[in-house]
């Protein structure tokens, strides 16, 4: 496994649309591992194929609605395809590829995905909160959309601090 560079805001790649995978073999799991360091590495909860170069239909998202004695685990997720969407959330939210920014965007609650693993059998997944928010934000990254695209407002240093302030007080 390695550490891919992350692209950023910008970069012309992050804007474009990206190809089916069609080979299920030995690239893409290195693809996969080396997107997991690098999302474990900057602190993600998720990371799709364009962030790191590859204009291929290839996302990871951390599950972390696990239970109190488990771990969070990834979730890849192959030609994914949104199936369903419910509810709402709003609520701050940033990318490692526009560090350090953070907007306010509202996403569905719950989230119903069909993927292919790594392996290329279909699998469904469905996502609450967090990982809804992540599982709708990366499938965006695959069409070559932003976040910032989303987004009421940019949120200020204060206003970030504020909320995740109330937050901790809820």
């Amino acid at each position: 496994m390695a550490l891919r560079n992350i692209l950023k805001e910008g970069d012309e790649q992050l804007y474009k649309h990206c190809r089916p995978v069609t080979d299920f073999n030995e690239r893409l799991h290195t693809l996969l591992d080396d997107m997991a360091e690098t999302m474990n590495d900057a602190e993600g909860v998720g990371l799709a194929a364009p962030q790191v170069g590859i204009l291929r239909r290839a996302v990871i998202v951390l599950e972390t609605n696990v239970g109190e004695d488990e771990e969070p685990y990834v979730i890849e997720l192959i030609n994914p395809e949104l199936l369903e969407t419910s509810g709402e959330q709003e609520g701050p939210e940033g990318c490692l590829s526009v560090p350090g920014v953070y907007g306010w965007v509202a996403r569905p609650d719950y989230a119903k995905v069909r993927a292919q693993d790594r392996n290329g059998d279909h699998f469904e997944v469905e996502g609450h909160g967090l990982t809804a928010r992540a599982f709708c934000h990366e499938l965006e990254h695959l069409e070559g959309h932003l976040f910032l695209e989303r987004a009421d407002h940019i949120m200020t240093d204060e206003e970030l601090e504020e909320y995740y302030a109330s937050e901790e007080n809820a």
